[in-house]
């Protein structure tokens, strides 16, 4: 039998294993062990202000808001719901302090983010509306211009050491797969071969 097929699918085996290897390597030594992880503290120095949990009772409103100082920039802002539960839910409604909308968001999952685009330096007002059935807890982030911000920019920085290991660990967990398949269909093709050439005497 033709050894190809098996040292194929090899090869895309230890492919695989390396790219989980490089993945592992890229998670923080000191994580918190809580089921309230703050997805600010993995991916520290990204976000410019992270406030204080809020806790909001079913039915009621809490404000934030958050200003610019640069004109004609996305800003990404986010929400994680602590110990989040089924059902939980938020209503965001962002404007400005001239009454201009932002737009409505509705989030029902754990963890939620969204980028806006502002024309001019403006403080953009959030009113977050608890519309679940439970007490809800939460925290939420900005940033301004984070295409251009130092965590992306610097190499060096928590953020890049971070994105690309995962980014390598991706490509290696692609090609790999794709040549253990690869090696797999030669061990079919083989076998097949074989077969035949065994059914042909």
């Amino acid at each position: 039998m033709n050894k190809r097929g098996p040292l194929i699918s090899f090869a895309g085996s230890f492919l695989i294993m390396v790219s989980f290897i490089v993945a592992v390597s890229a998670v923080p030594d000191e994580v918190p062990n809580s089921e309230s992880l703050l997805i600010s503290s993995l991916f520290e120095g990204m976000f410019d202000d992270v406030s204080e949990p809020f806790q909001i009772m079913p039915g009621n409103m809490v404000y934030t808001s958050f200003s610019t100082f640069i004109s004609d920039v996305p800003v990404l802002w986010g929400i994680q719901i602590l110990d989040y539960q089924n059902g939980d839910k938020l209503s965001i409604t962002i404007s400005n302090i001239f009454g201009d909308s932002y737009g409505e968001y509705v989030q029902s999952d754990s963890v939620y983010f969204e980028t806006i685009f502002v024309e001019q330096s403006d403080t953009l007002n959030f009113a977050i509306e608890n519309i679940g059935d439970t007490d809800i807890e939460f925290v939420i982030m900005f940033t301004e211009d984070p295409e251009n911000s130092e965590s992306f920019t610097n190499p060096n920085s928590p953020i890049a050491e971070m994105v690309v290991p995962l980014i390598v660990s991706g490509i290696l967990l692609i090609v790999g797969i794709v040549t253990m398949i690869i090696g797999i269909i030669m061990i079919l093709i083989d076998l097949k071969n074989n077969f035949e050439n065994k059914k042909n005497f």
